[in-house]
């Protein structure tokens, strides 16, 4: 199937299932379709055991032409982070530094340590040979926050500013850091005699650090070039090719391309748009990036359901699906506990801030993308039937619990 007949049946599912969800529903928009799909994808299922049709068959001849994980790493990814860093206050941010920093690095090195060690000990009693190092790499690849999920539920949430900069900023910066560790641990697994402690160390490095540097040149560059023109077409296109231009360069050398594009995104937002962008300028860009964000968290979400039809899920990996997920709630709770009682020995904190940074802390698209992205095998089936059920929750139980959650915890 062509690439263009491709994409107009995922726009079109996108805007018949935002429509559906938005005149019959009501829940948010990320959540509504990526529900509606997973419904669409059940009704296809169970028309192919009743023998009606192909469709089924059709839609996986269909989904198997899409590879996922580079359609949201190496596409969708680069745009949805820079038009959530956009619009993200850099002196809210500056704010909560330490503790936002603490949970993008502490804290997602120690859920993956947790995760992993947990998986690792639920697999043996479910009699899955699994080595452990592969189960470090399944908590890193889950371990991350999404911030595409995270974002896009916030915005239909009433949530006080300094708890909603905590968890968009811990899940801008998470998911960088997430990644890095996944590609160390992953090389650490599958090349072991090619990475050295040493070379992981400066592997993590190279992408971590090399990404906000190469971000804030990047950002830079955008600055300057946008302070030198007043025409709203040739600034939008400038922050496009920022984008794109940027992500793919950041890969090209090997450094993180969402930690830099985060970096960029911040300083173009909080630089860019208010000293160099009249208010003709920085209203079609809102408006731009605004669209933009909103028809690919559309299809992403419609892509997540509807991958359930091209998974395997056997009864056994069915199992350490539901098992995981009170394993990664529990995993949560540790990782950003021990990060926020450090800090609250120097600062003060809200009594429920632990809770609400725990159930805010969606999984999403990116830990299905990494998943994907492992080599095939059991291993591979596995932890992607067992991530997919994750997210599933994870956007489904606690994005449509969230608001509930917080008003109860406020009051």
């Amino acid at each position: 199937m062509e690439f263009l007949n491709l994409l107009a049946i995922l726009i079109t599912l996108s805007a018949v299932f935002s429509y559906l969800n938005h005149r019959f529903i009501g829940v948010p928009t990320t959540i509504g379709v990526m529900l509606i799909a997973l419904i669409f994808s059940l009704a296809l299922i169970g028309l192919n055991a009743l023998g009606i049709g192909q469709f089924e068959a059709r839609a996986e001849s269909m989904l198997s032409q899409i590879d996922f994980s580079k359609v949201l790493m190496h596409g969708m990814l680069s745009f949805l982070l820079f038009a959530g860093a956009l619009h993200v206050n850099f002196e809210d941010l500056a704010k909560f530094k330490w503790i936002i920093s603490s949970l993008a690095t502490m804290g997602v090195m120690l859920s993956t340590f947790i995760v992993g060690t947990l998986i690792w000990l639920l697999l043996k009693l479910l009699d899955f040979n699994i080595a452990y190092i592969y189960c470090l790499v399944f908590g890193a690849l889950i371990s991350p926050t999404d911030p595409i999920a995270v974002m896009a539920t916030l915005k239909t949430v009433g949530i006080a500013k300094s708890l909603e900069t905590k968890i968009t900023g811990e899940s801008l910066f998470n998911d960088g850091i997430g990644v890095v560790i996944f590609l160390v641990l992953l090389s650490m697994a599958y090349s072991p005699e090619d990475v050295s402690t040493g070379e992981a160390a400066i592997l993590f490095l190279q992408e971590a650090v090399g990404g906000v540097i190469f971000g804030a040149m990047l950002g830079y560059l955008g600055f300057y070039l946008l302070r030198t023109v007043d025409n709203y077409q040739v600034e939008i296109l400038l922050t496009l090719a920022l984008v794109m231009g940027g992500y793919s360069l950041a890969l090209a050398l090997h450094t993180s391309g969402p930690i830099a594009i985060v970096v960029a995104g911040l300083m173009i937002g909080n630089r860019g748009r208010v000293l160099m962008m009249s208010d003709k300028t920085r209203e079609h860009l809102d408006t731009f990036w605004e669209l933009i964000d909103e028809i690919l968290n559309a299809i992403l979400f419609v892509l997540i359901g509807l991958e359930m039809l091209i998974l395997d899920f056997s009864a056994g990996y069915i199992i350490a699906g539901l098992l995981a997920i009170p394993l990664v709630l529990v995993s949560r709770l540790f990782s950003v506990g021990i990060p926020v009682g450090l800090l609250r020995l120097k600062k003060e904190y809200s009594p429920h801030v632990v809770k609400i940074l725990v159930w805010g802390g969606l999984r999403g698209g990116i830990s299905v993308a990494l998943a994907l992205s492992l080599p095939a095998g059991e291993t591979r089936d596995i932890f992607l039937a067992m991530t997919y059920i994750i997210v599933v929750f994870s956007i489904l139980v606690q994005g449509l619990t969230l608001a509930p959650v917080l008003r109860r915890l406020s009051g």
